[in-house]
């Protein structure tokens, strides 16, 4: 029997039956709870109004003006709101300043839906291992900028008429609108700038608005543009790919018996990365009212990120020293180099090698220096066309088409990596994951000491993501259906691919004899400083220009073709492609005291996915380059479901409320865990990449709230929530059946793949809000969020991806007619981020601490003054307690504007 389909039934036929013997009552207003930013005072008690009518489980913030937020950007509004929290990159990026990704309630950002208004937009990523490795559902909130925004509804409870793809919760980002406007003309223009305090850089910020409408508000145009520049440098200690076990077999082990299996960092680095990040793009809607009964609507929006950067990592090469490894000599003979064991005088604790120092052996390299330069963007354009019909005093249509298509750019790396340190030796000590590892090693480090050059990265690495949709929603009213006020009803269909292409691949050019003597600079003073700890900071580096014309005039690689002769990496290519369909109904009910809403949406998916596996015979190949061979694989799924939905509203009092909601909801697998190409090993029948056949994410979610109005302007609240997620997407080992080419025929594989699994998250929300006086106000939410998985991870833990279990925030604000002051703490706990290699990773708790100024000067010009990352956080990473693996600091943030309106 399966429980939870019969509780949520249970609970919707309860539903149903209540609502068919209540009163009628007049229909709620909204469905939305608005927290106002201009005129804090009044606009708060215009949202605990709001919320008081409120028939669904929803939180907006909106910004009356062009970039009034309460936060400097989207995703760092959103998280002062309770249950929401933000990360500042996906994949492996590490930690930056700025937040990007959105993601509800303890669980993946892959889990909640990114729309604007009502609607996918397409979205890739800047970051190369983003754009074809780690390619998840969220979208990035770099590519939107807040002057776009009127306001942010984030949907923690569903019904039938959203769009579904949010497991966890929707996020719709609405747009301004011409007819909107109070007058016939209104320009606005902001001009500032950002200081970084850490890149020691001032950088513009420029924004403008123009919207007209005829007299009798029948036409209207409304553009925006924007051009914004900032410079980022992030200081860390990074150790890539975490932790390794010592091989027991090896000489190592052999020789020192008690540190086969122990634990110790491959990598070890120092790491300073630098970038520019220029935004612009633009706005442009117009609406047409051809009839009172009918309005036209057309819009069309752009934006392009171009985010160069340089990454330099200098490390400490722990995997060279301590395992064995195998190279040939010049005849082609094949001699083992054993690994070093450390001196007498290691410490071994809870399974890892804490402290470490290894004495020079004249022909080993202890450091390896990556220096990665590359040209990076990110697009995103929609356009779409909507039609608001009321047919008649009872019944209204809504229409909407559109085309949107996101892409993720690196078309050349300039990487050099050169070994150092030969002869030198190397030590350690670790010290737990809340602080940085001592680390150093001999020898010569500077330029001269290289000994061994490399260059490697895939080029014209490109990310595409587009989508085609038309929906079409009717809403029929009722005077004399009793408690039956409307039902909604409409559907959607969608045509959505998402691909990753690589068409050149890098082989090592003869470009060193160029490069040794190319300009170089060396590390910024003070660097890392906020970090601690004891590692090399006094470092030097190829200037970006040496590099970049190094590697372009001495590389054969810049020119590939297809063929075996082309530098084409079929490896690191898929194709998801995935047809919507989607129908739904939903009644709307009301009552003395009481409102709400009960819906089914019936949901058909097919999807089709491309995909690569290597192999060695080129017998079986269906294409082949320089850099190997692949036979191409084709898999196509089909999904159908119906979910249901269910939200209540009950009056228990004048100032108290009750809320409950029902509801089963569904998110596709990420696309990289669908379609990263497989690979298998015939001789022992074991192999990797992605599991095409991945099921939906279905969660069961059941949410109930009361609300206590103790005064004007004063709300506490308390809410409980719980979502079983069937088929959750962990990380494992199946059976897949792969292409033998033993055989030549389709083998049972043990491939390590994303697997799906059962998950579950429960917890509450507690929100409280309260004017001081005439001015002052304070506002404060705790969201406590309990996530597990079936799954168990390689280090014994049950995790759930993005669980926080405490997330809280607090803040405090002034304002009379003039001057406005807002302050806002966030903090959220430990959670689970992702896995390097085969081992989970997590982020460590933080806080961030912000500040905003405001001065209406007159009717026409007002200044703003944001300062984010007040408390300089620095992001800490870890893979156990004793293993930590990055340590990121990125400095305060300063933002100035000056705004203009007429």
């Amino acid at each position: 029997m399966n429980t939870r389909k019969t509780l949520l039934s249970a609970a919707i036929v309860s539903c149903i039956a209540f609502s068919a013997h209540a009163q009628q009552a007049s229909q709620t207003a909204t469905d939305l709870d608005t927290v106002q930013v201009t005129g804090i005072r009044g606009s708060m008690e215009k949202s605990l109004d709001t919320k008081r009518e409120a028939n669904a489980r929803v939180e907006v913030v909106t910004a009356e003006d062009v970039g009034k937020l309460p936060a400097h950007n989207v995703a760092d509004t959103l998280q002062r709101l309770p249950g929401v929290n933000i990360s500042s990159s996906s994949a492996d990026e590490g930690g930056f300043d700025e937040a990007d990704r959105v993601s509800l309630r303890g669980t993946s950002p892959s889990l909640t839906q990114t729309l604007i208004n009502g609607h996918t937009v397409g979205s890739a990523d800047w970051f190369v291992l983003s754009q074809g490795n780690n390619v998840g559902r969220s979208v990035s909130y770099a590519l939107l900028p807040s002057e776009l925004v009127r306001s942010v509804e984030v949907n923690k409870s569903s019904q039938a008429k959203l769009q579904d793809g949010g497991t966890t919760g929707t996020v719709n980002i609405l747009t301004r609108k011409p007819l909107e406007f109070s007058k016939q003309i209104s320009a606005e223009a902001s001009i500032g700038a950002v200081r970084s305090d850490q890149a020691k850089s001032n950088d513009p910020q420029l924004s403008a608005l123009f919207n007209y409408k005829n007299d009798d508000n029948t036409f209207g145009v409304m553009v925006q543009a924007f051009s914004q520049k900032r410079e980022l440098r992030r200081e860390a200690q990074e150790i890539p790919g975490g932790f390794f076990k010592i091989d027991p077999t090896g000489t190592v082990a052999q020789s020192n018996p008690d540190l086969a299996g122990v634990y110790a960092p491959g990598l070890l680095g120092s790491t300073l990365f630098e970038q520019t990040r220029e935004r612009k793009g633009g706005l442009i809607s117009l609406q047409f009212k051809p009839m009172d009964n009918l309005t036209l609507g057309l819009e069309g929006f752009s934006s392009e990120l171009k985010a160069n950067n340089y990454n330099r990592n200098f490390m400490l090469w722990g995997g060279r020293i301590l395992n064995d490894r195998t190279v040939e000599d010049a005849n082609g003979n094949k001699i083992l180099i054993p690994g070093q064991a450390p001196n007498p005088g290691y410490v071994v604790k809870d399974g890892v090698l804490t402290n470490a120092t290894f004495a020079g052996q004249a022909d080993r390299d202890y450091a390896v220096y990556d220096m990665i330069y590359r040209e990076s963007k990110a697009k995103t354009n929609y356009i779409t066309f909507d039609a608001d019909w009321q047919i008649n005093d009872n019944l209204g249509m809504k229409f909407q088409a559109g085309s949107t298509k996101g892409t993720g750019d690196t078309p050349r790396q300039y990487i050099a990596e050169v070994n150092l340190a030969r002869g030198g030796g190397a030590t350690w000590a670790t010290h737990g994951n809340g602080s940085p590892i001592d680390w150093n090693v001999g020898g010569n480090i500077s330029p001269g000491g290289v000994t061994e050059f490399g260059t490697w990265g895939n080029q014209q690495v490109t990310a595409i993501d587009k989508e085609k949709w038309v929906n079409v929603d009717f809403n029929q009213y009722f005077s004399d259906a009793g408690a039956l006020n409307s039902i909604d009803f409409g559907a959607r269909f969608a045509d959505h691919k998402r691909e990753s292409k690589s068409p050149e691949g890098a082989t090592p050019g003869a470009i060193w004899d160029a490069l040794k003597n190319g300009a170089t600079a060396g590390f910024p003073g003070g660097f890392a400083s906020s970090i601690g700890g004891s590692f090399p900071r006094d470092l030097w580096y190829f200037t970006p220009g040496a590099l970049k014309d190094a590697v372009t005039n001495n590389s054969t690689w810049l020119s590939g073709n297809d063929g075996p002769t082309g530098r084409h990496n079929y490896g690191a290519e898929w194709k998801v492609a995935e047809k919507n369909f989607a129908a739904y109904v939903q009644g709307n009910f009301s009552g003395d005291r009481w409102s709400g809403n009960v819906g089914l949406r019936y949901v058909n998916i097919k999807q089709d996915i491309d995909t690569y596996q290597a192999v060695t015979d080129a017998a079986n190949a269906d294409v082949r380059s320089l850099f190997g061979m692949w036979k191409s694989l084709s898999f196509d799924n089909k999904h159908d479901r119906i979910l249901p939905s269910a939200n209540l509203k009950f009056d228990l009092a004048d100032d108290l409320v009750f809320r409950f909601a029902a509801s089963q909801t569904q998110t596709l697998p990420d696309f990289s865990a669908l379609g990263a190409s497989t690979w298998g090993s015939d001789l022992n029948k074991t192999g990797g990449g992605g599991n095409p056949k991945l099921k939906p994410v279905l969660s069961t979610n059941f949410d109930a709230n009361v609300e206590w109005y103790f005064m004007p302007r004063g709300l506490l609240s308390v809410g409980a929530y719980s979502m079983n997620l069937k088929d959750y997407v962990a990380f494992g080992t199946q059976t897949q059946m792969l292409f033998s080419e033993l055989t030549h025929q389709l083998e049972a594989y043990q491939v390590s793949v994303p697997v799906n699994a059962d998950g579950k998250v429960t917890g509450m929300e507690v929100a409280y809000e309260q004017p001081i006086g005439e001015y002052f106000g304070v506002n404060a939410n705790y969201t406590y969020a309990d996530g597990s998985t079936s799954h168990t991870w390689a280090d014994g833990s049950h995790n759930l991806l993005g669980t926080s279990k405490n997330t809280y925030n607090v803040g405090a604000y002034f304002e009379n007619d003039t001057f406005g002051a807002r302050v806002s703490y966030t903090r959220r706990s430990s959670f689970l981020i992702g896995l390097s290699g085969a081992n989970p990773y997590y982020q460590d708790a933080f806080g961030t601490l912000s500040v905003s100024l405001s001065y209406k000067a007159t009717d026409w010009m007002s200044v703003s003054f944001d300062a984010l990352n007040l408390n300089n956080p620095t992001y800490k990473y870890y893979q156990s307690a004793a293993t930590p693996t990055s340590f990121y600091s990125n400095g305060r943030q300063y933002y100035l504007n000056f705004r203009f309106k007429y």
